[in-house]
């Protein structure tokens, strides 16, 4: 009979599609940090440390954490709270923390000019200063990132205000409004995460063998409420789901990175990339058992990527379930939604005072598949240049509103993520954007071959020394140069 530590390795080697898995494990719901009151706002402290977790039966961990062992608590603060985060580092490496999603000055940024040393510790101050939504927290290290997020470094942030409350939406956290951030992992056999990168992983972005929920594996929920909200992280390093039920039901989608939509979209099917958040609702009935799956995404690569990303988990490729939802006695909900939930922003294209183009280049991998690394010396980049932290590559004029056109010149799908500020999508390749993404977002899903134009406003936060910066959210890819900085003057 194997012992627990082989037993445990054993079940590592499981693919998330086994027909075998039971969803044994009740989902853990990070714990609500909701701050403590000072005369001057709410004062959030945060400690970052090594920890070992138990992912599997007798399987030891070493990973990272907030305020834990693993991922770090839910940050809660409302519209027009004056917030300072004080970041405690207590590891034996330098970290940062950003604040992915949030509109705040550039030295609050968290990025990877903020950088908090081992021992010290990081406090900034800043307004929030926009409406409800879900975003989230991560390590921002420069050339680090990928590995120390996959480690734990990472936490969700949720803002709320009156006009989304006053909807009646769920919103009992970890009752009827339950987060789900979705990871995946490879483990070695000794427990440890398998983070040791080989071309194919800086090429085609990290791809793990074991799906993670809010670090649970093979996790279910018991619903308690006829209508559940599920506020849904992709927090993967590169992996895109293509989420749907597997009843065949559609997905009730409600809210976007940015916070809710105009108006419900209904669709079977929604494509989360890496940095992405929606929000859904799940209506269920007593003694019903549904599973959230990712299906394949057809999109997500193409011609030479297509290829490489053959052989099952090592793309986007499988059919596998993610969590089981479970309905026994249900408590009666309000189950009517309005046509209309809140006005979104929005700038017309005619405003626009320029239009920047950022292309996503992978030298080693052009469309027609691979080929010289000319120009960048093999690194990735955007705009033909790779990441240079004592460069600024872009110059927006305060309250300016500009469109950024992002073309894909490669044969990846890349989310692009601009820090410091929400957007409209104004269209890919021309055509409308799909209902879900019709919201206020920070991150992109930009297919191979294709360019998305989004649209936004630079209201606030001049600052000519300290930039934000735009770049692939496939970690990988951010680590390996594409990334710029652009500063608001």
């Amino acid at each position: 009979m194997l012992g627990a530590t082989a037993a445990g390795a054993a079940l590592l080697t499981s693919r998330p599609g086994a027909a075998a898995r039971r969803f044994v494990n009740p989902l853990r719901v990070p714990p609500l940090l909701e701050g403590v009151s000072q005369d001057d706002g709410k004062i959030y402290d945060l400690s970052v440390a090594a920890g070992k977790s138990e992912f599997l039966p007798g399987i030891s961990t070493p990973t990272l954490g907030i305020n834990g062992a693993y991922l770090g608590p839910t940050i809660r603060c409302r519209e027009g709270d004056r917030v300072t985060m004080r970041v405690k580092n207590t590891l034996a490496e330098p970290t940062t923390l950003h604040w992915h999603g949030l509109h705040l000055p550039a030295a609050s940024d968290g990025g990877p000019h903020q950088v908090v040393e081992p021992g010290s510790v990081w406090e900034t101050s800043f307004a929030i200063k926009q409406r409800a939504s879900l975003c989230w927290y991560h390590s921002h290290l420069m050339e680090q990132t990928g590995e120390q997020v996959l480690r734990g470094l990472a936490g969700l942030f949720l803002i709320e205000d009156e006009p989304s409350r006053s909807l009646g939406l769920p919103s009992d956290y970890g009752v009827d409004d339950i987060p789900l951030i979705i990871q995946d992992r490879r483990f070695g056999a000794d427990g440890s995460f398998d983070y040791d990168l080989t071309m194919h992983d800086v090429m085609m972005g990290y791809k793990g063998s074991v799906v993670l929920v809010n670090g649970t594996a093979d996790p279910h929920v018991v619903l308690r409420r006829q209508r559940t909200r599920l506020r849904i992280l992709n927090g993967s390093n590169s992996r895109i789901y293509t989420l749907g039920r597997d009843d065949g039901a559609e997905l009730v989608v409600i809210g976007s990175d940015g916070g809710l939509l105009e108006q419900p979209a209904r669709q079977r099917r929604v494509r989360l990339s890496p940095g992405e958040r929606i929000e859904i609702l799940v209506d269920m009935g007593s003694d019903q058992s549904v599973r959230l799956m990712s299906y394949p995404d057809r999109v997500a690569a193409g011609g030479m990527g297509r290829g490489l990303m053959m052989g099952g988990m090592a793309g986007n490729a499988e059919t596998f379930p993610i969590i089981e939802l479970r309905a026994t006695k249900l408590e009666t909900a309000e189950l009517s939604l309005p046509e209309r939930l809140i006005h979104v922003p929005n700038w017309a294209a005619a405003q626009a005072a320029r239009t920047r183009t950022f292309s996503l280049d992978m030298p080693m991998m052009g469309m027609g598949g691979m080929m010289g690394g000319a120009g960048m010396g093999g690194a990735m980049g955007i705009n033909g240049r790779a990441m240079d932290l004592d460069r600024v590559d872009e110059r927006v004029a305060l309250g300016s509103i500009e469109i950024w056109q992002i073309r894909n010149t490669t044969p990846l799908a890349h989310p692009f993520h601009i820090h410091g500020v929400q957007f409209r999508t104004l269209d890919r390749d021309g055509q409308s954007p799909l209902p879900h993404e019709r919201g206020l977002k920070d991150t992109v899903l930009v297919d191979p071959g294709s360019t998305v134009r989004v649209i936004t406003e630079f209201s606030d936060f001049a600052d000519p020394h300290r930039p934000y910066m735009y770049h692939c959210h496939i970690l990988e890819h951010e680590d390996a140069g594409m990334m710029g900085q652009f500063v608001v003057v």
